[in-house]
């Protein structure tokens, strides 16, 4: 990037080919000025004075739901098995899908 106020020229048709995508010319024209849009205002947020404010990943606190990992006595094996196609030897039958 360079320094000062003016955004860099981004270069499409190199992204373009990162992605992996192809672009017609008007394609090309109309990402990049989005590109440079999105970028313009990239810039405009560093000037923001965010000194004494600590970095957070998320606006509110967030706390662990998870449930207490606590032993339990499994369910009936008959229970889960009995809308399964096939079984055997109280396990579901599934088609192979390795060789």
């Amino acid at each position: 990037m360079s320094s000062g106020s003016q955004t860099p020229k981004i270069d499409v048709p190199y992204l373009a080919q990162l992605a992996r995508i192809s672009l017609n010319a008007e394609q090309v024209e109309k990402f990049g000025a989005q590109l440079q849009q999105i970028v313009s205002y990239v810039e405009k947020l560093k000037e923001v004075n965010v000194e004494g404010i600590e970095p957070t990943a998320h606006a509110t606190p967030i706390t662990n739901v998870f449930r207490a990992d606590e032993p339990r006595t499994p369910g009936d094996p008959a229970l889960f098995l009995k809308n399964a196609p096939q079984q055997v030897h109280n396990l579901f039958v599934v088609p192979k899908i390795v060789e």
